[in-house]
């Protein structure tokens, strides 16, 4: 597959280094030489140094033949103009691009980006993923990640395991028959900063991340044997009150329960637009590092205090001092990989990667078909994916015991029409099967072998 993608910022870099991985014919395009010179030495790509909406710069970049563009500039306004070019000019059969402003993103104004207008087959934005991720952390407030699959049916938990959690010290295989009614695996391990696969044999120590799948209905079950009792959140404060935290508010706003939401804004401009946008939540001007500004958020009674500011180390210390002041729950924006080993120690909850939250996204949106969704995991370590089991697939008709899945690959639940399994050796897939898969990057095109969507795909 012939991918351009232009903009080699964080998404931009992630996506040509998913990509370009999985043998795709990859070429970047930005405006900075130096980020194009660094992608083509550290990555298998092929660069281009110019202006990504220019005709002639997408003609080097090969637009003539290529499948696909993604446009993920800084600029919204390149991206737009990006797709239209590589559409009314190369004839690009597929375009996604990348809008922040939240202008562009309105229901009203959906029309838009047809071919008859602005030909966008996808419009990723940043913003409302990352508020959707916020949101599925604080329906899991014990974990570090979460996310849904199957239409909700299954949930993935990234686990923190403490000194008190009864499972230590025990085999994963005596797991199962401590709970044999548990619809639930761990599929992965995080142990001194190293992810892998879970094999039977391995014991859990304290200190270590697991990821576990479970049938949504057994999430609560699940969290509580791994000493994580789900405790509701009613109270939230939200440090940062620019798009991100604006668009978290409102779908608090929207939701079913009745959640008190405030939120922190240090820029007075930014305030009152807040205020003037949403109508349930407080919204209050002032320094979310101050002591006096946290006491009149009243974050001693705070159950979860989420920092979505633009600057890294200012969540991390407005995260640290929330919890200072009596905050129950800490979830912090980190854009910087490199900061994300000190989240623990520093015993903040969990943290939202906005990088990774859009890779999966546009990740999902590529392996299209029969690949339903995709999740990329850490920083670019691993993906979890799933897909629906084909006729043709070289698993069908196979139990899972006799399917040769490569070792950093692990089956995590399996759904039959419309019930969701825990995978076992003797469980057969048929066609029409839906089965996520839990993978390292490195296995991740044999995994899509095996799925067959690398013939129709890649």
């Amino acid at each position: 597959m012939k991918i351009i993608i232009c903009g080699a910022g964080q998404v931009g870099w992630q996506i040509a280094r998913h990509l370009s991985g999985e043998r795709n014919d990859v070429t970047v395009i930005d405006l900075n030489a130096d980020l194009v010179r660094k992608a083509t030495e550290m990555l298998d790509v092929q660069g281009v140094a110019g202006f990504a909406s220019h005709p002639d710069v997408l003609d080097r970049a090969g637009a003539n033949d290529a499948d696909l563009i993604i446009a993920a500039t800084h600029s919204d306004e390149v991206n737009m103009v990006t797709c239209q070019i590589a559409h009314s000019v190369f004839q690009v059969p597929r375009k996604i691009g990348r809008l922040r402003s939240a202008a562009y993103l309105e229901a009203i104004y959906s029309d838009l980006y047809t071919t008859d207008h602005l030909p966008i087959d996808v419009v990723i934005s940043p913003e409302r993923e990352v508020a959707a991720a916020v949101i599925s952390r604080l329906e899991s407030p014990s974990t570090f990640d979460a996310e849904d699959f199957m239409g909700g049916r299954a949930r993935l938990l990234g686990i923190d395991l403490a000194d008190d959690c009864p499972a230590l010290n025990t085999p994963l295989r005596q797991l199962t028959d401590l709970f044999p009614t548990l619809r639930a695996r761990i599929v992965a391990l995080r142990r001194a900063g190293r992810l892998a696969v879970a094999r039977a044999g391995d014991e859990l120590n304290a200190g270590d991340q697991v990821y576990l799948f479970c049938h949504h209905e057994d999430a609560a079950r699940a969290l509580e044997i791994f000493g994580k009792p789900g405790q509701p959140v009613r109270r939230v404060v939200l440090i940062g009150g620019g798009n991100i935290g604006q668009v978290v508010a409102e779908q608090l706003d929207r939701g079913p329960a009745r959640i008190d939401a405030r939120i922190i804004e240090r820029d007075r401009a930014r305030a009152e637009a807040a205020a003037d946008a949403l109508s349930r939540t407080i919204v209050l001007h002032g320094d979310g590092l101050s002591p006096e500004m946290l006491a009149e958020a009243e974050i001693d009674r705070a159950d979860a205090v989420v920092t979505l500011t633009d600057d890294d180390k200012t969540n991390i210390l407005a995260a640290l001092r929330a919890r200072q002041n009596g905050a129950r729950m800490v979830i912090s924006l980190i854009n910087d990989p490199s900061l994300v080993p000190l989240i623990q120690p520093m015993e903040i909850d969990a943290y939202i990667n906005p990088r990774a939250t859009t890779v999966s996204t546009i990740l999902r949106h590529i392996r299209h078909g029969r690949v339903r969704d995709v999740y990329a995991i850490g920083d670019a370590e691993a993906e979890v994916i799933e897909a629906q089991v084909l006729a043709t697939s070289s698993v069908a008709g196979k139990t899972l015991r006799e399917i040769a899945f490569p070792a950093g690959a692990m089956v995590g639940m399996v759904m039959k029409r419309d019930h969701v399994v825990p995978p076992h050796g003797d469980l057969r897939l048929e066609e029409g099967d839906v089965i996520c898969i839990f993978s390292l990057s490195r296995d991740v095109p044999r995994v899509e072998e095996l799925l067959q969507v690398a013939i129709n795909y890649f």
